[in-house]
């Protein structure tokens, strides 16, 4: 969470799903994201992947492009 404040995302703009206390959310997240690993990121309607796709995106320098749309 920390490197998206970084880019300016405000926190009342993310929307966490703590698959943990539902049962149903951690079914519906695999299935959108086809992994079973968290967190998982999405931007939009696209799946990021976790932090270290994330983190991968900011260094090639696409991140930013991704949070303009």
């Amino acid at each position: 969470m920390a490197l998206l404040k970084k880019k300016g995302v405000d926190e009342a703009d993310l929307e966490l799903i703590l698959i943990d206390t539902d049962p149903e959310k951690e079914e519906e997240m695999k299935e959108r994201s086809r992994r079973t690993s968290v967190p998982q990121i999405f931007i939009g309607h696209k799946h990021v992947g976790g932090y270290d796709d994330l983190s991968e995106l900011d260094r090639e320098g696409r991140l930013d492009e991704l949070l303009s749309e």
